[in-house]
């Protein structure tokens, strides 16, 4: 018995140090690809000022690192630059949730009801397909060349895909399961509620991280039509005003925030998905 546990604690040692080697070599590897990110990032910026400097880039057609930081200081003393910042952000994250929600309501109404969906599915098909963009003089003439019509494309532009993607993943749902459902007496909402929304919440996810390029195209357009501040405004203008400093700042903004955003998305997912594998 006590030559059993002795041999029992030497597995179970081998096994931890087996683990936490992998886990070191984890580790290793995510710092490695990290610093490999960087280092591409900084070569990209230093051969970008490098050229301009240079005369291999024009300045003025491609501005340079230097340019932007400087165009950057000069908004951010004024103020000028976090205010547009922040109408841009509240407009792409109201746009974004609101477009997510609606359409996973959507998608969820569809699935309810077979007759709803067979009706409404040519008409979600030519609406996915038309751009979105042609809505926009509709919105100004509806909701006036301000906050709505921005949110609005914003909308539009997540809502129709997020109903297409989630409708389809409750319909690819495994059969097997809604089966053995029914046959213990399990009602329609007690099976969306405990196998069809739950199978489904990866796809959600990655609807999510979609939604975030998405929403983001559509404020910024919607900005190009109507607004009079954020940072689709100061691209029409910096274009305007041949100030294309001024057009790369706005762009490497838009493109730092998608990611913060990008981010948030992802560690919700890992977050998720850790809960489900353990529960």
């Amino acid at each position: 018995m006590n030559r059993s546990i002795w041999v029992h604690w030497l597995e179970r040692g081998a096994t931890s140090e087996t683990h936490a080697a992998y886990l070191r070599k984890l580790r290793i590897r995510q710092v490695m690809i990290w610093l490999v990110r960087i280092s591409l990032l900084i070569g990209l910026l230093g051969g970008w000022e490098w050229a301009t400097r240079t005369g291999w880039l024009d300045p003025f057609l491609f501005s340079s690192p230097s340019l932007i930081w400087n165009q950057a200081v000069q908004l951010a003393g004024s103020g000028e630059l976090f205010y547009h910042i922040q109408t841009t952000t509240v407009e792409t994250i109201l746009g974004f949730l609101l477009g997510t929600a609606s359409g996973i309501s959507l998608a969820t109404l569809i699935w309810a009801s077979p007759f709803l969906s067979r009706v409404l599915d040519p008409y979600l098909v030519v609406l996915n397909s038309m751009p979105k963009v042609a809505l926009g003089p509709l919105f100004i003439v509806a909701m006036g060349t301000g906050f709505g019509s921005v949110l609005a494309m914003g909308i539009a532009i997540t809502i129709i895909i997020t109903t297409l993607v989630i409708h389809s993943s409750f319909q690819s749902v495994d059969k097997s399961y809604l089966i053995l459902a029914r046959s213990f007496g399990a009602t329609r909402s007690q099976i969306f509620r405990t196998i069809i929304f739950p199978a489904c919440i990866p796809d959600m996810i990655a609807a999510l991280k979609v939604n975030v390029g998405l929403a983001w195209v559509g404020v910024i357009v919607g900005e190009f039509l109507v607004s009079k501040a954020g940072l689709g405004y100061l691209i029409i203008y910096g274009f305007q005003v041949f100030n294309l400093n001024l057009v790369m700042l706005s762009l490497v903004v838009v493109a730092l925030i998608a990611t913060i955003m990008y981010q948030l998305i992802s560690w919700l997912e890992h977050r998720l998905l850790r809960h489900r594998s353990v529960t």
